[in-house]
């Protein structure tokens, strides 16, 4: 086969394209992790559950004695395979591989301590091993993605385009956590409307599990959800004004 033929099976990326990759990126509970076997070189793939940084860079807890631990370790570069097979062929169903490098997150450090409540939200039962000495949490670095929407739609994507850069991650570090408690506890009716509104998810105790920049992930048992903001936060502030326009419009969409 040509260069030239070969260059057809990439479409070009779209705003389509990116919002379904940071869909998968943001939903996904676990993933297929490949790392290099530091004993021969070799590929080697695993099953880790993840969870995203307020930026949208995949977090992932391991045990330091684990296989693929210790290739990252070694050799820091891995990829990262996420997206639901469902009902039916899987090859039918979207999926993101990821290309990144590990880093290792130091324990009593604000990254760390951010990214342990962000997985936590996601992971609730990883409570019980979390803060055991022997387990890490690692950020994968994106480096690139290659987008499968399914037969004969791929698309190459960047850091760039999976990432959510804006100036108001920093505030939503400090203000994120004290509000998904307060939502949770006070208007656990507000976050299953947005479930059921923006998502047309059934009704359920549906629970925020994060708030960043570009929208909210929403948890109901095993099942997850995106929902995008009609446009990015642009400052921290502007978090409850939207959340309250939100539970507005949700509450008179599903009246009427």
């Amino acid at each position: 086969m040509s260069a030239e033929k070969q260059k057809d099976v990439i479409l070009e990326t779209d705003a389509d394209a990116i919002r379904l990759a940071k869909t998968l990126l943001r939903t996904a509970r676990f993933g297929a992790l490949a790392t290099i076997d530091p004993e021969d070189g070799a590929p080697f793939a695993t099953r880790v559950a993840t969870a995203t940084d307020l930026d949208g860079t995949p977090l992932i807890l391991v045990s330091g004695l684990s296989a693929h631990t210790k290739g990252l370790d070694t050799d820091p570069r891995c990829s990262l395979m996420i997206g639901e097979p469902g009902k039916g062929d899987p090859l039918a169903h979207p999926r993101l591989s990821i290309k990144a490098v590990a880093s290792r997150l130091e324990r009593g450090s604000e990254v760390h301590e951010r990214v342990r409540r962000r997985y936590l939200a996601r992971h609730p039962k990883a409570k019980l091993y979390v803060d055991f000495p022997d387990f890490i949490i690692f950020r994968l670095e994106l480096q690139g993605a290659l987008l499968n929407g399914g037969f004969a739609r791929a698309y190459r994507l960047t850091g760039n385009d999976l990432l959510t850069g804006s100036a108001a991650v920093e505030g939503l570090a400090e203000a994120e956590a004290g509000a998904i408690a307060h939502m949770n506890s006070d208007h656990a009716d507000a976050v299953e409307n947005y479930a059921r509104h923006f998502a047309r998810a059934p009704a359920g105790k549906w629970r925020l599990t994060g708030i960043d920049p570009e929208g909210l992930d929403l948890a109901l048992g095993d099942e997850m959800l995106r929902i995008f903001f009609a446009a990015p936060l642009s400052d921290a502030t502007q978090m409850r004004p939207t959340l309250v326009a939100m539970a507005k419009e949700a509450r008179a969409g599903l009246a009427a």
